[in-house]
């Protein structure tokens, strides 16, 4: 399958450098290159890892990089790849595995904290190289999703680390904690956010309320599943109202229908409110971005649901 997507410049941002991708194929291939070149630690954590070829490719350099002595650490959601063969999921010892489980006790389905998935899709080499984004590993992402991505090269590489480690050493059991630091920097242009069932914090949602109310000229949003909360929906009715152009662009089939269902009742609210809603069929549209202003952007793996 083709679809529309362009080959982006990287550029500089403050300290570090930015590269957009689009295209998945692109996308791996660079994470491919990323990991080859590794020498310390590599961090990978996904939502879905399909037992492909993209799949079994990837785990084959990472098992190749952990035989040369590098730290590998990989992150998986066990619910979201219960369809993806057993042994495919079996890794040489000299990677560390972590299959994640929100619920490990029947009574663990009454903890709001325990019903959020591991959703986040993050790779992080050596403390300086990192993607995040909304692409999982596949073949059918590779050419058939519209999805972005983003490689970090440089000082915020190191906050990604922070939070793969966060989460690991919270989950793995213990005596398996990963003890190597990166020093982190304040940073003026990029800043890192993490939601956190466990804490019931959100701060992705609100990051994305605090934008949407400083907007003068312009908000464009994208997202996979847009089922906004009532403040949510109420910023973007706001905006409108005094005058930013708001658009939402969302796929206009995706692939779970129970969302096309709930994301089409509040078109009608959209569109009265002045916010002007785009159906993409190029493709299964997989993105959660929002640029406000052409100032502020921010991407990543939150959907707004």
């Amino acid at each position: 399958m083709s679809f529309p997507h362009l080959q982006l410049d990287e550029v500089r941002v403050g300290e570090n450098c930015l590269q957009l991708y689009g295209y998945g194929r692109d996308l791996y291939a660079a994470m491919l290159e990323a990991i080859d070149c590794a020498r310390e630690s590599i961090y990978l954590e996904t939502y879905i890892w399909k037992g492909d070829t993209v799949g079994r490719e990837l785990k084959e350099h990472l098992a190749k990089k952990a035989e040369q002595g590098v730290d590998v650490y990989v992150i998986f959601d066990a619910f979201a790849n219960l369809v993806v063969p057993r042994a495919f999921k079996e890794f040489p010892s000299s990677i560390h595995m972590l299959e994640y489980q929100s619920l490990h006790r029947p009574w663990h389905v009454l903890d709001p904290r325990r019903l959020a998935l591991d959703h986040r899709k993050l790779l992080v080499v050596d403390g300086s190289v990192g993607f995040i984004g909304g692409y999982n590993l596949g073949d059918l992402y590779a050419t058939e999703w519209r999805d972005t991505h983003l490689r970090i090269r440089g000082p915020a590489a190191a906050d990604l680390a922070h939070s793969f480690v966060s989460f690991w050493n919270r989950s793995c059991g213990e005596g398996k904690e990963i003890t190597r630091h990166y020093v982190r920097h304040f940073d003026s242009f990029i800043t890192v956010r993490s939601n956190d069932a466990f804490r019931l914090t959100f701060p992705i949602r609100d990051m994305y309320i605090e934008a949407i109310d400083r907007a003068e000229h312009s908000i464009l949003l994208t997202n996979a599943y847009f089922v906004p909360d009532h403040i949510l929906l109420e910023a973007l009715k706001a905006a409108a109202a005094r005058g930013v152009d708001v658009r939402v662009l969302v796929p206009w089939y995706s692939n779970h229908i129970v969302a096309d269902w709930l994301a089409r009742g509040y078109f009608t609210e959209c569109l009265e409110g002045g916010i002007r809603v785009f159906g993409y069929t190029y493709a299964m549209l997989h993105a959660k971005t929002c640029t406000v202003d052409g100032q502020w952007v921010t991407l990543g793996t939150a959907n707004l649901d």
